[in-house]
């Protein structure tokens, strides 16, 4: 569980002094939830969302523990660190959207004929409660030959959960390389 303190003061002053002390801030939010402005060790952060195996993250801040889902994040311009992140309470029953990571296995057989695999969207959009949310979406691409492509419209989806973004639009795919 990642541990996390709540920010007393909240102007940007003291944001930069915890940055400048290793912390990102974080504001934690859902519908019905009192918003709670936090900060967290980076490193500590970091360990916790690359050791998550499912879309929630325990937290504890203060005396209080959630689970929590990445919402965004805003990155360094120059060295590219973590510098604040919005996290949503993941409320049981309550139906919202939720940005679900994607990922690819296989190797394109549009490889050999001088393509490119090409994946325009690293999350996606899914509206249902907590409970139904995948973990993430794992697509094959082996099949794919070039210029063919996986839209969104041939993913599966688990029950009591819809795809917000468009039926026509591709998530990866393979082009003609230059």
């Amino acid at each position: 569980m990642l541990e996390g303190m709540i920010r007393e003061s909240i102007g940007s002053g003291s944001a930069k002094k915890l940055r400048r002390d290793g912390y990102l801030t974080a504001n934690i939010y859902a519908n019905g939830v009192e918003n709670i402005q936090a900060a967290f060790k980076r490193g500590d952060f970091v360990k916790a969302v690359r050791a998550k195996e499912n879309l929630t993250l325990a937290i504890k801040v203060g005396d209080k523990e959630l689970n929590v889902v990445i919402q965004e994040y805003q990155l360094h311009p120059v060295n590219g660190d973590v510098v604040h992140v919005d996290l949503r309470v993941a409320v049981p029953g309550q139906v919202t959207n939720f940005l679900v990571p994607v990922y690819t296995t296989g190797t394109p057989k549009g490889l050999k004929n001088k393509g490119v695999l090409i994946q325009s969207k690293k999350r996606i959009k899914v509206r249902g409660a907590i409970e139904d949310m995948p973990a993430k979406f794992v697509l094959d691409v082996s099949d794919l030959d070039r210029d063919d492509a996986i839209l969104i419209r041939d993913m599966e989806v688990p029950a009591n959960c819809r795809l917000m973004d468009r039926p026509h639009v591709a998530v990866c795919g393979v082009i003609k390389a230059k």
